[in-house]
């Protein structure tokens, strides 16, 4: 009897020791069954404004771990995002269908999709820069939100192809002859947008000799100093010497200095391989200016060092004729053999400060 106390007194504690030793409230079962699907799936889209076609992706949903974003585009496989996170992707204009799967804890997914559209803007102030040398146009453009450009150069009527601009990029073109040209440039944002703009842009022949200041497609340019002026203008004394309708008048005022200059800039250099001498057409209205010297002085712009070297001066022998005066530069040896000179210096008396001489010029030519 007293074995059987103590069974059933052992038996007793066992059974109050397995009550206390799971606490109250905690549940005995420990599989993950009970975790719930995620949800409230969202996305929100920051779609950027300028033209790169970058989106923000963040995905959110109640309940969930991680998130798998398809891009609707041609993107192969998802790309998987943490919560918390965000996704960045490119995309091209167009609208498109985005696929957010979200994850639990538990593996268990919901998704959903969300329609993205991409536009982009027009391109917006657009500046367009020209350079010129005689037929030849170089062209630039810029614009903000622009991917890159089309040019048109006017010259191939309504069948014309457009030339590609890359932006920060240049394109060149040669014209077949001088005239006036409508331009164009249109802007691409990489969509469909796009903006465009045309300017008229004078194409003129070189400034070359012969001088004749009869071309009115050609900008015959003087650069003057020290009080002197340089015009074209019609001639003042068509006689049967020189029947020419426009030449060049060349002053020197009073008290200008005596090196005071008339230079000009060539589009196309003085080949000696042609010819050494450089004829010019003078009309002396004032025989006081008999004896007077007008020097020519060949240059190579921008190269200093050769300044002086091609140097003649020749007096005028008349008044109220046009008379020619020979610049024959044969005589100079010291002229480099390949020398190509594209810059004329004239000046007139120039061991004398100036007197309000007058004195026109035409015809300036390169011959033997």
């Amino acid at each position: 009897m007293k074995k059987i106390n103590i069974i059933f007194s052992f038996l007793v504690l066992v059974a109050i020791a397995i009550s206390c030793s799971v606490p109250d409230g905690i549940s005995q079962d420990l599989t993950l069954d009970t975790f719930t699907v995620p949800t409230d799936v969202a996305s929100i889209f920051d779609i950027s404004n300028d033209n790169t076609g970058n989106v923000n992706i963040i995905p959110s949903a109640s309940g969930a771990g991680t998130y798998d974003v398809y891009f609707g585009d041609t993107t192969a496989n998802p790309t998987n995002v943490q919560f918390g996170s965000a996704i960045s992707h490119k995309y091209r204009e167009g609208d498109y269908t985005v696929k957010v799967v979200a994850i639990g804890l538990n593996g268990v997914v919901a998704e959903k999709t969300y329609p993205l559209s991409i536009v982009y803007r027009a391109p917006e102030k657009l500046a367009v820069t020209f350079t010129k040398h005689t037929h030849n146009l170089k062209v630039k453009a810029s614009a903000l939100y622009a991917a890159s450009y089309l040019v048109f150069f006017g010259d191939s009527g309504f069948g014309e192809v457009e030339t590609p601009l890359a932006t920060a990029a240049e394109v060149s073109h040669n014209y077949a002859a001088a005239g006036t040209y409508n331009v164009k440039v249109i802007a691409l944002s990489g969509g469909i947008a796009q903006s465009e703009k045309t300017t008229p842009v004078v194409i003129n022949d070189a400034f070359e000799l012969p001088i004749t200041f009869d071309n009115p497609k050609v900008i015959y340019s003087f650069v003057t100093s020290n009080g002197i002026t340089f015009r074209q203008i019609g001639n003042p004394f068509v006689l049967d010497s020189n029947p020419s309708p426009t030449v060049g008048e060349f002053f020197k005022s009073a008290g200008s200095a005596g090196n005071s200059s008339w230079t000009s800039l060539l589009d196309s250099p003085i080949d000696f391989s042609t010819g050494t001498k450089v004829k010019v057409w003078v009309y002396n209205p004032k025989a006081s200016n008999i004896g007077k010297k007008l020097s020519l002085e060949l240059q190579l712009a921008g190269v200093s060092a050769a300044d002086g070297v091609a140097l003649l001066k020749v007096a005028f022998t008349t008044s109220g004729v046009w008379e020619e005066l020979v610049f024959d530069y044969s005589a100079i040896t010291t002229i480099p053999a390949t020398a190509k000179f594209n810059q004329l210096v004239f000046k007139f008396n120039d061991v004398s400060n100036g007197r309000g001489e007058t004195f026109y010029i035409d015809n300036i030519r390169l011959t033997n």
